[in-house]
């Protein structure tokens, strides 16, 4: 995406949350510290949060991996005037950003907060130019037209250091009071489980999300079964964490089924075990490349399966490194793992591993 096409919202809004990952009611209570300040402004009706601290991602090697290995657009004039009028350059000046998605019949619409470095004044009157602002409920919220078509963002300073951000009209509905009700407990706990990594989502599921998440796997993995069982877990959370030069990824699905998460266990130990061997073949060797496959086997190596039980909710854990020889290698990659015939994926509950206490958190 041309830096160009998204200038104008996040020279506004300082979208640059929703630039950054592609992008009404707070929560009663926070938890510690500022990225639990943050996710207590998020709405209790999400299907799903996403929260990035990129102060803490800025003290990481792994940064400094990623950048290199991201895609660099051109710079242009405009965002270059962008900087000068606004004096924000994301990378330097967001701090962090908690991104929450609400489904709303077939479409979707984000509310988002960000902390930063951000130069009211300056904002403010790179907002007038092109946008308007009303004052609700003692607030000034801005609103300002998407650069190349009709849709409309809406931000208004929750203070100096921090901007609330949405593409509904209606923001102030978004910032009511707080309250509590056991919706804002059930999302509180998984917070609590992942909020000592700088990136992290957690999704309450939907009805097919399984089907959806397995249509985008792979040829190889794909399969009903694995549709069926995920479509069984009412939560999936996905947290990151540095660790040197490389990120250590979590995934749990979680659901109240110990027959469930038992067979998605079994399964996901199986695709491991197929996937190293299929990297042993011969065609695949040569197909691939010897440093992709070296960088897929580097991170299959790592992986670990296991199964968390508590109590009403039963959990499997996916764990394994995101290197930076893996990035660099799927940058230079020119072929993709072909498609295969859906398996039949037998148990191997002999490679799960036991977490140790630190991890059972």
């Amino acid at each position: 995406m041309r830096k160009s096409n998204w200038i104008a919202a996040v020279a506004v809004v300082l979208v640059l949350a929703a630039v950054f990952f592609d992008g009404y009611r707070r929560w009663s209570g926070a938890l510690d510290g500022p990225d639990g300040d943050l996710l207590s402004r998020m709405p209790t009706d999400a299907s799903a949060v996403l929260c990035v601290d990129l102060e803490a991602l800025r003290r990481s090697p792994f940064l400094a991996e990623l950048y290199r290995w991201a895609p660099q657009p051109p710079a242009d004039a405009d965002y270059a005037q962008f900087l000068r009028d606004t004096g924000f350059n994301y990378e330097r000046d967001l701090d962090r950003v908690g991104i929450a998605v609400l489904r709303l019949g077939q479409d979707s619409t984000l509310f988002a907060v960000a902390d930063g470095r951000f130069d009211r004044k300056k904002i403010t009157a790179y907002a007038l130019r092109s946008g308007t602002r009303e004052n609700r409920a003692g607030r000034d919220i801005f609103s300002i037209q998407v650069s190349g078509n009709a849709q409309r963002i809406f931000f208004t300073f929750l203070r100096d250091g921090r901007i609330a951000l949405t593409d509904d009209a209606n923001l102030a509905s978004f910032l009511s009071e707080s309250h509590k009700d056991a919706d804002t407990q059930e999302w509180r706990a998984r917070f609590t489980r992942v909020a000592g990594s700088p990136v992290f989502a957690v999704v309450r599921q939907q009805a097919g999300t399984g089907a959806a998440i397995a249509a985008e796997a792979p040829g190889g993995i794909r399969s009903p079964q694995l549709s069926a069982l995920l479509d069984q877990l009412q939560w999936i959370t996905i947290a990151g964490k540095p660790e040197n030069d490389r990120l250590r990824l979590v995934l749990e699905g979680e659901g109240a089924s110990a027959a469930a998460v038992r067979q998605l266990s079994d399964l996901m130990n199986g695709v491991l075990v197929l996937a190293q061997a299929g990297l042993s073949d011969p065609k695949m060797k040569q197909q691939l490349g010897p440093q992709l496959r070296d960088a897929y086997l580097e991170m299959l190596k790592s992986a670990e399966v296991s199964q968390i039980d508590r109590g009403e909710s039963k959990s499997v854990r996916l764990v394994f490194d995101l290197t930076p020889k893996f990035l660099e290698a799927s940058r230079n990659a020119t072929t993709a793992i072909p498609a295969a015939p859906n398996p039949k994926i037998p148990p191997a509950k002999s490679l799960s591993r036991k977490l140790s206490p630190a991890q059972k958190n």
